[in-house]
């Protein structure tokens, strides 16, 4: 009996597979569990409407993260730090930073776990921060470090 997985089984496959399963396994198992439909000709055709769909929403979703990445290379935020003697930082400057400063200089909502540092940033100066804004485009964000007055 063919099943379209509504959820990811483990032996099985994941959500929207069609698998080749036993049919006492789907008529006891599977079906009143809700963990499959029965792969009619309705239900293959709604899949397959479901998929485009979901493929027409990433595409989207991908686009709008390139048109912000190329936004983000043009922008600039500016940190101050408190600054010893010889002109050295106390202490570095956090993702957490750089997702406030961000939000209150430039209004960009960004998730700190989405920045990424090469190195911690421990110098007055220009640095880059890498943001993850889809699995496909990491933009660029240039953080300049001053002294606090």
């Amino acid at each position: 009996m063919k099943i379209i997985l509504l959820e990811d089984v483990k032996s099985l496959g994941k959500k929207g597979d069609i698998v080749e399963v036993n049919t006492g396994y789907a008529r006891n198992f599977l079906l009143p569990k809700k963990i499959g439909l029965e792969a009619t000709d309705k239900n293959l055709n709604e899949l397959r409407l479901k998929k485009k769909n979901e493929a027409r929403v990433a595409q989207g979703n991908l686009e709008e993260a390139q048109k912000l990445a190329d936004e983000m290379q043009e922008l600039q935020i500016e940190i101050p730090i408190k600054v010893g003697e010889g002109g050295r930082a106390f202490g570095s400057v956090s993702s957490k930073e750089i997702c406030d400063t961000a939000k209150k200089q430039l209004k960009l909502i960004i998730d700190k776990k989405k920045i990424q540092l090469n190195e911690p940033i421990k110098t007055l100066g220009t640095h880059t921060a890498y943001v993850k804004l889809h699995p496909k485009v990491i933009g660029e964000l240039k953080v300049v470090v001053v002294e606090e007055a």
